[in-house]
């Protein structure tokens, strides 16, 4: 009996973060480690949690002049050779590190103070949790991963230990956002 050797196809070549912007600007995806990561639109429980907490963080940061939010996976730049680009679900970075003025195009080239990230039925704690650990070695001064499924608020924050906010609980961020204060539960309605 004759066997045939049997290879696998080439990788595809890694991208730049250049690259990627070119390329996928308008598609659902991410850079990771110079590969591209598409990803399923998410339902409406996802995009009514990323709403709210828009809303209500939006609404203190503006009310406070304390910098700018943003939403709908804005893409940041957490690695580099290879380059990786996440998208972020909600995101504060205050006038510290993005000074008033003309908003930057593109890919935010500053780590944003906050980064607030809904979490999909298709997302795999793994996957949030390798992601948590990328934005905090960026500079992201704190990351919140909402669960819609378990009503809770993890918040993460480089060498300390997660905080999690239960259902009957108020999610605060004082070192970030002072004065603000939400029902987690809330968050949920």
């Amino acid at each position: 009996m004759t066997t045939t050797a049997t290879s696998s196809p080439p990788a595809a070549p890694l991208l730049t973060a250049a690259e990627f912007m070119a390329r996928y600007e308008h598609i659902h995806a991410e850079l990771v480690k110079g590969v591209v990561k598409e990803y399923p639109v998410p339902g409406f429980k996802h995009g009514a949690v990323c709403s709210r907490i828009d809303r209500l963080l939006g609404n203190h940061v503006e009310a406070n002049d304390l910098g700018r939010t943003a939403t709908n996976d804005t893409w940041l730049q957490t690695g580099h050779d290879p380059d990786t680009i996440r998208g972020a679900d909600i995101l504060f970075v205050s006038y510290e590190r993005l000074p008033k003025g003309p908003m930057p195009e593109g890919l935010l080239t500053v780590a944003p103070d906050l980064i607030v990230e809904v979490r999909s039925p298709t997302d795999r704690w793994t996957a949030v949790f390798v992601k948590v650990g990328e934005y905090l070695s960026a500079g992201v001064r704190v990351v919140v991963i909402l669960d819609p499924t378990t009503e809770t608020a993890s918040v993460y924050r480089a060498d300390e230990l997660q905080q999690i906010f239960h259902n009957g609980d108020a999610l605060v961020i004082p070192d970030v956002l002072p004065g603000f204060s939400v029902p987690v539960r809330r968050l949920f309605e």
